[in-house]
Order: C-alpha cells, then sequence, then structure tokens
C-alpha cells in the first residue's frame, strides 16, 4: 500500500494518452507553423521553464491576450500545470472591462499578443499591482521588431533560451487552474474560475456526451478539430482539452475572418469545430461565394438557441449541425442534441426540429425544472419552470462576490436563469432567459417562440424579440429586424405580423404576442461573445 499511486485529476493527466498513443499527429496554426504533440509537450515544459525563471510561482494569476493560437493552447497546459492560474481575458470587452479583470483577478503577470499593445498602453497606468508583460510575437517576428521594445520579455525567446526539463509536480486536485470573466452588458463582468478536478471531469463527461451518439455528429479520435468560439470564453467550450486528451489533429485559425476559416476547412478537411449562431451565418454568407463544400464538417452550436431557418440554410451547404447548451458558470457543457438511429437519414422538417433542440443532459448532469417555490414541475411537455442543474464541474462561486454567489446557489442547485421544460424524449427545451420573457396583459410570452416564427421569413437575417414598458398591459413585444436595405420594409413587415397572427390562430402563441412594433436595422447589437444584446436593445427602444 505504500507505493499506491492516488492519481490526482490534473490538466497534466490529459497529456498522457496523446504521447503514448498518437505523439506525431499535428497541431497547427493558421500562419504556417506547426509541430506534433511530442513537440507541444516539450514547449508547454519550456514555457514552464521559463514562466519560473522570470517569477512566476504557485497560485499566480497569468492573464493571457491572444487570439485563437496554438500559443493559447500551451498556455490551457502550462500554466494550471505549473501550479499557476490561468486568466483567459475577454479581448472584445471594452478597455475599462479589460482593466477592471486584470484588477480583479490579481494578475501577477500577462501573456498578450503583439496586436493589443495599443490597449495594453491606454489601461496600463490603471493596473492596482506591478504587472509583468511578457510579449507573444509572431515566431518569425524580425529582431529590429524587438529591439525596439527590448523593455518587454518576449515568449518566443523563452524556446530559444531554456530547455524542455521542468518537472510537474501533483498538487491538490483541488487547486484552482483557470479564471475568466462573464459577458457584462451592464456594469462589470463577473468572475468564474474552475479547479484541475472539474475541468477534467468535464473533458470527461464532455468527450461521453458528444461521442456515444450513433449519429454522426460524434466527436471522434479521426476528427480534425478547429476552434470557431473564442478560447476565452469557457476555455474555448472546453473543447481544445478534449481535442488534446483525444489527440486529433488541431488547427488554430487565430482571427476570425470568414474567407479565412473557410479556405482552413477546406484546405485543413477540418470535420469538427463548434460556434455561436452568429458565426455560422456568417460563414454560410462568405460560402455563397466561395461554394466551398463542407459536407464532412460537424458543428455544434451553442451560446444562443438556433433558428431553424439556420439550421435549414446550414443543412443545405451539407453541414452537419446540432444544438448543445450550457454556460459560462457550467464549464459549460449540460446538454447536447441527440438524433435517433431510425431519424439520422431523414432530411425533413422532423430532422431539423431535432437538431434545433438542446438536448438532453449529459452524463452525471442532474438537471431539475423548478417553480418559484422550488417544486418540480409536472412533465406534460409544456409546463415550463427554471432550468436548475448539478454536475462535478460546475463553478462553486463568482470571484469575490458572496451575494451573487449566494443566489447562484440558492437551494443547493446552480441556477441557470433560463426557463424550459423536459419534453417525452427526455431533452431539454429552453423556451426564454427569465430575464427575457415578455409579461404582457397578464400572459407569459416567450421571445424564443416569437423570433423563431420571425426568422422563418424570407429576407430577415436576423431578429430579436423584447419587452418594453407599457402603462396599460405591463409589457408589450417589440420585435427588431435586420434586413438589407434594399428589401421593402413595409411589405416584410406585413409578412412578418401574418407569420405571428397565423401561430396565434394555432394556438402556438398568446395572442398577446403581437408586436405592437416592428423595428428595422442594418445590424442587430451582440456582447462580446456573439450574443443578442437583449438589455442594450431594450434600453434603446424602450
Amino acid at each position: 500500500m505504500d507505493n499506491f499511486y492516488n492519481y490526482p485529476l490534473l490538466i497534466k493527466q490529459l497529456l498522457i494518452s496523446p504521447l503514448l498513443s498518437n505523439p506525431d499527429q499535428m497541431i497547427i496554426n493558421e500562419k504556417n507553423i506547426s509541430y506534433n504533440y511530442k513537440t507541444f509537450n516539450n514547449r508547454v515544459s519550456i514555457l514552464s521553464n521559463s514562466l519560473t525563471h522570470i517569477g512566476v510561482k504557485k497560485g499566480d494569476t497569468i492573464g493571457v491576450m491572444d487570439w485563437d493560437t496554438t500559443r493559447y493552447l500551451e498556455c490551457f497546459f502550462a500554466i494550471p500545470m505549473m501550479g499557476a492560474i490561468l486568466h483567459t481575458i475577454n479581448i472584445r470587452l471594452s478597455e475599462q472591462q479589460i482593466l477592471y479583470t486584470i484588477n480583479h483577478a490579481d494578475d501577477d503577470f500577462l501573456l498578450i499578443n503583439e496586436d493589443f499593445l495599443p490597449t495594453l498602453n491606454k489601461i496600463k497606468d490603471g493596473f492596482e499591482r506591478d504587472i509583468k508583460i511578457i510579449i507573444m510575437e509572431g515566431i518569425k517576428t524580425e529582431t529590429k521588431k524587438q529591439k525596439s521594445k527590448s523593455n518587454y520579455l518576449y515568449y518566443e525567446k523563452f524556446f530559444e533560451i531554456n530547455e524542455p526539463n521542468f518537472v510537474f509536480e501533483d498538487f491538490d486536485e483541488n487547486t484552482v487552474a483557470t479564471k475568466f470573466y462573464t459577458t457584462g452588458t451592464t456594469g462589470n463582468p463577473k468572475g468564474v474560475s474552475y479547479s484541475h478536478r472539474q475541468l477534467v471531469i468535464h473533458t470527461l463527461g464532455f468527450i461521453v456526451g458528444s461521442s456515444t451518439s450513433n449519429y454522426s455528429h460524434r466527436f471522434h479520435n479521426e476528427d480534425v478539430y478547429m476552434p470557431l468560439t473564442p478560447m476565452f470564453h469557457v476555455h474555448g467550450w472546453g473543447f481544445p482539452y478534449m481535442a488534446t486528451l483525444l489527440g486529433v489533429k488541431q488547427i488554430y485559425p487565430s482571427k476570425y475572418e470568414p474567407k479565412k476559416l473557410l479556405e482552413l476547412i477546406k484546405n485543413e478537411k477540418v470535420t469538427f469545430s463548434h460556434c455561436v449562431p452568429t458565426i455560422l451565418q456568417m460563414l454560410l454568407n462568405e460560402n455563397k461565394n466561395l461554394n466551398y463544400d463542407l459536407s464532412n464538417l460537424k458543428l455544434i452550436i451553442g451560446g444562443s438557441a438556433m433558428p431553424k431557418s439556420l439550421a435549414i440554410e446550414a443543412s443545405q451547404q451539407g453541414i452537419n449541425v446540432i444544438s448543445a447548451y450550457g454556460m459560462s458558470e457550467t464549464c459549460p457543457f449540460l446538454t447536447v442534441a441527440s438524433i435517433p438511429s431510425k431519424n439520422k437519414e431523414n432530411n425533413d422538417s422532423s430532422l431539423i426540429d431535432l437538431k434545433c433542440k438542446t438536448g438532453k443532459p449529459g452524463p452525471l448532469v442532474d438537471l431539475r425544472i423548478v417553480d418559484e417555490n422550488f417544486n418540480d414541475i409536472v412533465r406534460d411537455n409544456k409546463s415550463t419552470g427554471e432550468v436548475v442543474v448539478r454536475a462535478p464541474w460546475l463553478t462553486n462561486k463568482y470571484i469575490k462576490d458572496k451575494e451573487a454567489s449566494k443566489k447562484l446557489w440558492e437551494g443547493g442547485y446552480l441556477h441557470t436563469g433560463d426557463v424550459g421544460y423536459l419534453d417525452n424524449t427526455g431533452s431539454l427545451i429552453i423556451t426564454d432567459r427569465m430575464k427575457d420573457v415578455i409579461k404582457s396583459g397578464g400572459e407569459w410570452i416567450s421571445s424564443l417562440q416569437i423570433e423563431a416564427i420571425v426568422s422563418k421569413c424570407k429576407d430577415v437575417d436576423e431578429v430579436a424579440a423584447i419587452g418594453i414598458a407599457d402603462k396599460k398591459w405591463g409589457e408589450r413585444p417589440v420585435i427588431i429586424v435586420s434586413a438589407k436595405d434594399t428589401v421593402d420594409k413595409k411589405n416584410l413587415s406585413k409578412i412578418i405580423k401574418n407569420s405571428i397572427q397565423l401561430q396565434i390562430e394555432r394556438g402556438y402563441l398568446s395572442k398577446w404576442a403581437m408586436p405592437d412594433k416592428i423595428n428595422f436595422v442594418s445590424e442587430i447589437e451582440k456582447t462580446s461573445v456573439g450574443k443578442i444584446n437583449k438589455k442594450f436593445l431594450r434600453k434603446q427602444f424602450n
């Protein structure tokens, strides 16, 4: 018993399998930078060695500002593996929000892409502590450029002066591994953290949840993976950890430019990715001109509901789309859509409906639908309540926010803030965010239902339904539509109202769902992670 190894669930353990089974598999950056898993492991060791030499110690927090690159993947492993904390900084936040997150997270070091130096220069006087800066320059950056910024340390220089001999010791698996901040549309973003144990179990749980289906959307070790969700957002939804554990070929696109992404998908034969609906729409629009064959691409859609019209368009271009559900506070995996084998060959409306469903709870996910008294809602395929969950990978709390943490875990379950029900197949159906449900004339109206109907109307690019304060009725629905300038807005408004009226007559919608007004905009405001910013829209149109 003295020699028994009490195996801790640490990030370093995710590297064991690929190094044993597939060490020669490639990891590729879009700038013609590539190396195999063996070299990746060496670079992780060198990075940890280098960070130690410049003063990083266990428990220190290291903020990272980068595009989606192979260097970011190195940071995903090296920083937590040495016992430090990785803070993935949301580069799409405002400058003041970025400054807030750096200070709130207690960052000790910053690894920052050269492209973000203008932002750094604007905010660094607001740092509340002495922060050492390391520049993540390109591997082929010219020496002259380096000399001009000699007051900074340089990431790639680490690999010229250090050796891959870092010893990754065991430590408590409950040690914090990562921090990041949820999108803040009003006020400051909230900080979320995860331990090594939570991240490892999430990786295993998500692999099981996304790989056990007999349908062709499963993620497996022969896939070619490329992220289309920013790596700063919930660890790239956890997929970089999954892809590394499975030892698959990985492609990192750097900036998200539609043409470049499609070229990478084509040239590198990418088979698996994930993104929010707005990114998918961007790719589909671009591919109308390029007409690339996308029939080998499996794409998980999350972040917000996938409109049926978007799923149809993606299927028409050959993409195998499927929905999943989670949030920043859940690491994020909770559910994934499931397609029974009897349906997998169909291309009709019923198959599209299955793909758009939020999906079934994953392994170890304890999901309940509860009323305001925390009682379970009867499963009658229509009655809704708040979605609350338990799983071994959910965040414990918000960083430095006891009150919000208490509300998050009230009753011993994590409160998602989403409203929905479990249908007769066991799939979760999200009907709305609690804060986005519209109450008019005493009736609850789902903004998602309205959006689903309007999105199917020809010439509608994007749609958002919001509730606007009304003295007589409490709230009234208002629809915001993005459409081309050339579209006849008067005629489109008529089509939209007729479509809504038809669903009212069929009993699908309450009569109160007919909007008082339809507003047309060139583009609907988004949050930093590509979701429709309803808080902003309510303020704009109220």
